[in-house]
C-alpha cells in the first residue's frame, strides 16, 4: 500500500462513539454535545446529529437537529465544529424532546434552509455520495 496523508483505517467511527462528542461554534464556543445520530432508513445516510444544548442534568435541555453535512471534525478540539457563531446557532430550530425529530418534509427543509445546507436527500438514486 502506498502512503498518503489520509489514513483510511481512521476514517470510520461507530455511531455510539460519536454520541457524547462536543460540538463547537465557528467562534470556538462550546454549543453542546451529540446526543444521537439520525440515519435515513431507506438510504442509510447520516441525516442529522441531534445535539443537546443547555439545561442542567437533563432538565430544561433543548435538542437541535444539525445537518450532518455541516459538521466538521476537528482533531485538535476532539469535537465537531458547526460553521456558525453561537449567536447564529441560538436562532436555530430546536425541540424540547429527543423524540420530536420526525420525517415531515417542511421540518427537514426548514432545518437545512437555516444552515444553508444541501439536503441529504438530494442525491441521485444509486449514487454512492
Amino acid at each position: 500500500m502506498g502512503s498518503s496523508n489520509h489514513d483510511s483505517r481512521h476514517s470510520l467511527i461507530s455511531a455510539n462513539r460519536v454520541e457524547g462528542t462536543t460540538v463547537y461554534a465557528a467562534d470556538g464556543d462550546r454549543l453542546g454535545h451529540v446526543e444521537e445520530v439520525m440515519l435515513d432508513k431507506a438510504t442509510g445516510k447520516v441525516a442529522y446529529a441531534l445535539m443537546s444544548f443547555g439545561g442542567l442534568m437533563g432538565v430544561g435541555e433543548r435538542y437541535h437537529p444539525l445537518p450532518w453535512s455541516m459538521l466538521t471534525y476537528d482533531v485538535d478540539k476532539n469535537g465537531y465544529v458547526l460553521p456558525v457563531t453561537k449567536a447564529q446557532f441560538q436562532g436555530s430550530h430546536s425541540l424540547e424532546a429527543k423524540d420530536g425529530v420526525h420525517n415531515d418534509a417542511g421540518w427537514r427543509e426548514n432545518v437545512h434552509d437555516y444552515y444553508s445546507a444541501t439536503p441529504y436527500w438530494f442525491t441521485h438514486p444509486g449514487s454512492m455520495t
